[in-house]
């Protein structure tokens, strides 16, 4: 029986085929994919250089759904993925990321936890207006100043929301204050 408690082992061979050490036998993306879905974590590595080649692999699987129209990264989220890798904010993204999504998932256990399946368990999700709120102002906060970014000094002429937005970034940091001590009682 496999261990799940270690990520599952693949070994890409020279001639780029994937082999899954547990099962001893050969796999393709989707099958990665499928084990992610799962909950299994997994890290794929050259047999040869020993690399590891995990992130290059898990970002070719979300490229492929989002170009067969599984599109789940709207494009302004994926242009700003672009634009923060030719800044200095890009090493704020990583964490910013994670944390959305742990918070995402925290919510999401919990709402399927307590009130079982909903049609769009999304647009119910308590604290969801929230956190997208959060969002837009964080990176409205972190992009200011950045050539080409809306809002930003260099950029288009600043709107009235720009001149509100440490009001409504302290309003922000309240909002997810009270919202992380909900979730936490939880």
């Amino acid at each position: 029986m496999a261990d799940t408690d270690k990520p599952l082992l693949i070994k890409r061979y020279a001639s780029r085929r994937l082999y899954n050490t547990e099962t001893s036998d050969y796999v393709t993306l989707e099958d990665i994919a499928g084990f992610i879905r799962a909950g299994r974590e997994v890290q794929i590595v050259d047999l040869k250089s020993g690399d590891d080649l995990t992130r290059q692999y898990l970002l070719q699987i979300v490229a492929e759904h989002e170009s067969k129209g599984e599109n789940v990264l709207p494009i302004a989220v994926l242009t700003d993925l672009v634009r923060s890798y030719t800044t200095n904010v890009h090493s704020v993204v990583p964490q910013f990321l994670a944390a959305s999504f742990e918070m995402l998932r925290e919510g999401q256990s919990k709402m399927m936890g307590n009130l079982g399946v909903l049609p769009n368990p999304m647009a119910a999700m308590p604290g969801f207006d929230l956190m997208r709120k959060q969002q837009e102002a964080f990176m409205k906060t972190m992009m200011s100043g950045v050539p080409g970014w809306p809002g930003s000094a260099s950029g288009p002429e600043p709107d009235k929301e720009d001149a509100t937005s440490a009001e409504d970034l302290a309003q922000i940091k309240k909002q997810l204050a009270e919202l992380q001590k909900k979730l936490s009682k939880l």
